[in-house]
């Protein structure tokens, strides 16, 4: 791919929509991580750092001070805007006051962490007037790695359709320091989490894998073409359908002519 063109037209991208969308900027959280520094960049690139707000909002439990340095750092850079507020008193509330909460459940409790940043992130944006900006990638999202109405909430995501491994290429491109692009990616809902060792696989075979698979090759194909087990590709190919729920607006029963969410085509912004 050619690295300065995708930074243009994503950059055209950002600005087209909070113009049209008649915004003051962009909110997004920045985690310190390969793609929310990835995406803070380019919104500051679209509309100047003076127009970005990164909110940094970590909590005791994955509290890492490498990780809100590297979102400073970032920050710094490209002269982006932070407010770093710890969430722990509002987590602290919400698992006192749900009558289910379960603290050995680690997945409903990371599940919650995301959540409870979307709930920041996006007041923010509606007292200030911004546009959230995601920062998934392909690969995460065609796996349904992600936190249903959590990290992946938002109005743009203008990574979504470039892989893990374009990321962090195109990061590299637009200046993003070398050692956020290079560390190992974590979500962040647990202590000693990382992304790769839950997936299973490294994401540069991962997303070879994934590559096939939006292709349309079967999966036997896959795996001769990569000198990989058929039943990896599999594994793959079975969580990336299965995931197809996560991906999508939730589902109505048709009834009228013409279905909200499904039928009508209308602009997403108005000039």
């Amino acid at each position: 791919m050619d690295w300065e063109e995708v930074k243009n037209k994503i950059a055209r991208f950002i600005k087209d929509y909070v113009e049209k969308a008649k915004a003051k900027g962009i909110v997004l959280g920045l985690s310190g991580g390969v793609d929310s520094s990835t995406a803070a960049a380019l919104s500051a690139i679209a509309l100047g750092g003076n127009r970005v707000l990164g909110l940094i909002l970590p909590e005791k439990e994955t509290y890492s001070p490498r990780e809100v340095k590297h979102a400073k750092l970032v920050a710094e850079k490209f002269k982006i805007k932070t407010e770093t507020i710890d969430i722990t008193p509002t987590l602290k509330i919400l698992q006192e006051t749900i009558p289910v909460f379960d603290p050995e459940d680690r997945i409903c409790k990371g599940n919650l962490k995301a959540r409870t940043r979307m709930l920041y992130i996006y007041y923010y944006a509606n007292k200030l007037n911004l546009i959230v900006c995601g920062s998934s990638d392909k690969s995460e999202t065609m796996i349904g790695y992600f936190t249903k109405w959590g990290d992946v909430a938002a109005d743009i995501a203008p990574l979504m359709d470039l892989y893990k491994t374009q990321v962090r290429k195109l990061a590299k491109h637009i200046g993003v320091p070398d050692e956020i692009v290079d560390k190992p990616p974590s979500p962040m809902l647990w202590p000693g989490q990382t992304a790769e060792e839950e997936i299973g696989v490294k994401y540069e075979l991962l997303d070879l894998i994934l590559y096939g698979l939006e292709h349309f090759m079967k999966t036997d194909e896959i795996a001769e073409q990569l000198n990989i087990e058929k039943e990896l590709v599999e594994r793959i190919e079975k969580r990336w359908k299965n995931m197809e729920h996560k991906r999508r607006p939730p589902l109505t029963t048709k009834i009228q002519y013409r279905t909200v969410g499904f039928d009508f085509r209308l602009p997403q912004t108005q000039s």
